[in-house]
């Protein structure tokens, strides 16, 4: 699953079994409909040794889908077991997106995605909006900027997908991304926070996202932060002047433009800090961080971060802040990862299904 194809003597190499036990490991996968002769040899002859016959996972290894859906549209990704992009569908949504808009792009975009290619053992859904932890439907909470109603991604997905679907808040993926990125594994103990048209966190607890009873661990929004006055957390950018006309959704280029320049600029850029620093206050204080990463379109942006990063050493708990490292589509890249890992997973588990009942059968013949 790591190289597309291999000969025997050169798995022999990789794994360091001896070649006539990869010669019938090859043997027993490949009737078992797992691997497969690509047809392609090696040169051989003339001192260059035996040819060599060239194997590769058979066809019906099959793909996996990775979807993330947030206010700019809808993205799919069919990927196979090699963690390669077959093909990538997408569908922009306008504004405001209601939840028939949305579920017939969602509709329109998987099946694109999926069609015509290898069968679809798994999907992982990312979706800007809390996520039931029990149905994997999208709830409505109050002042969520992106609503999308109950949106059920795995209905939709289940004539598509022969296995399990997974549906996780975008916040969530996007943490997943920067563990897997940092190399942190099990023993990861850092928080993520969103600051982009919605706010949002999470937090990896000994390399695992805490999701919480319902799943709706995370909602920061409402949190009680410092600023303008104490207020919620979303009402700040409300007082502020920096949220789209009708909506409770952040004005990302207003803030980037507002916060830009001295003067007035640098003042908006305290105010927010400020406000930050509650957040991150209470962030420290539940899940006791080693470390939070601050990501988003506009909490990334340099001069918001060092205002942010300033402040955060003033708390009585100070707390180190480090930019995200995965900045280009962070929620759709853990979805992928974790979408690969559910395919390679089943693949191992056919291996050790189909072996296991052809050495049975062997077994009963003789």
């Amino acid at each position: 699953m790591h190289q597309r194809r291999l000969t025997r003597a050169a798995l022999a190499e990789e794994t360091g079994i001896s070649k006539p036990s990869v010669g019938e490991s090859v043997r027993r996968l490949a009737l078992a409909g797992l691997v497969a002769d690509t047809g392609e040899r090696t040169p051989g002859g003339r001192g260059r040794g035996r040819v060599g016959t060239y194997y590769a996972l058979a066809a019906e290894a099959g793909a996996v889908l990775a979807i993330n859906v947030d206010p700019e549209g809808i993205t799919a990704e069919c990927v196979d077991a090699y963690g390669d992009t077959l093909m990538r569908a997408q569908a922009a949504l306008g504004r405001p997106a209601g939840p028939q808009q949305v579920t017939a792009a969602f509709r329109m975009t998987t099946e694109r995605a999926a069609g015509g290619g290898p069968a679809i053992r798994a999907a992982v859904v990312s979706a800007a909006g809390p996520v039931d932890r029990a149905t994997g439907r999208l709830v409505r909470l109050p002042d969520e900027p992106f609503r999308l109603g109950e949106f059920d991604p795995a209905a939709i997905l289940r004539p598509l997908v022969s296995g399990p679907v997974i549906v996780d808040n975008d916040v969530n993926w996007a943490a997943r991304a920067e563990r897997d990125a940092a190399g942190r594994g099990p023993d990861g103990d850092f928080a993520y926070l969103f600051l982009g048209e919605g706010l949002g966190a999470a937090v990896i607890s000994s390399g695992e996202v805490v999701r919480g009873h319902a799943g709706l661990a995370g909602e920061v929004a409402h949190i009680i932060v410092p600023g303008p006055g104490a207020a919620r957390f979303i009402d700040v950018f409300g007082v502020l002047g920096l949220q789209q006309p009708g909506s409770t959704a952040i004005d990302v280029p207003r803030v980037l433009a507002v916060t830009a320049g001295p003067g007035s600029g640098a003042a908006v850029r305290e105010s927010i800090a400020e406000a930050v620093s509650g957040v991150l206050a209470a962030l420290t204080a539940l899940a006791d961080p080693e470390f939070v990463v601050v990501g988003g379109p506009w909490g990334s942006q340099p001069a918001i971060l060092d205002a942010i990063t300033a402040r955060a050493a003033r708390l009585p708990r100070p707390v180190a802040i480090r930019p995200a490292a995965v900045t280009s589509e962070p929620s759709l890249a853990g979805a992928r990862a974790y979408a690969l890992s559910l395919l390679r997973s089943a693949i191992l588990r056919d291996a050790r299904e189909r072996t296991g009942t052809m050495a049975a059968a062997a077994r009963d013949a003789r």
